[in-house]
């Protein structure tokens, strides 16, 4: 068994109910940004699919309401990640198909990104707490 290396992205989960509707997005003409769309395919490739039930907690699925903490600013943010017709509305709101959404995906308590921004620069989100997920009270939105 190989040991991680600290430039392999983290491990991430994703329900088989956010990973049908994901692969069914993905698949729609002019679904978003090509770089987008590889980057997401790519996450759902290398992500540990379980059914809903047995999602933790702690692990960003669809739908679910973050606080994440720039680990460059100490700034927090409180987002949800949504599909794209959801993104505008409401503040905080992010979708899955967004650079950083795609990122979040999966994620559990803990992990951290690296998210670009504006300029060249980047900064690195580490998922803070859940805090509000549809698989653990029994949903799958």
């Amino acid at each position: 068994m190989s040991t991680p290396s600290p430039l392999d992205p983290p491990p991430i989960i994703v329900s088989t109910h956010d990973a049908r509707r994901l692969e069914a997005l993905l698949a729609a003409p002019g679904a978003a940004d090509a770089d987008v769309v590889e980057a997401l395919e790519a996450e759902l490739a290398r992500a540990e699919l379980r059914e809903p039930d047995a999602i933790g907690p702690d692990v960003v699925t669809m739908n679910s309401q973050l606080r994440c903490i720039d680990e460059t600013s100490g700034a927090m943010h409180e987002l949800r990640l949504v599909y794209p017709r959801d993104a505008g509305a409401a503040p905080g709101n992010v979708s899955v198909l967004a650079p950083v959404g795609a990122a979040l995906l999966g994620l559990s308590v803990g992990q951290s990104i690296d998210w670009p921004l504006p300029g060249g620069r980047t900064t690195r989100l580490r998922v803070d707490r859940v805090l509000d997920q549809p698989e653990a009270h029994g949903r799958a939105d």
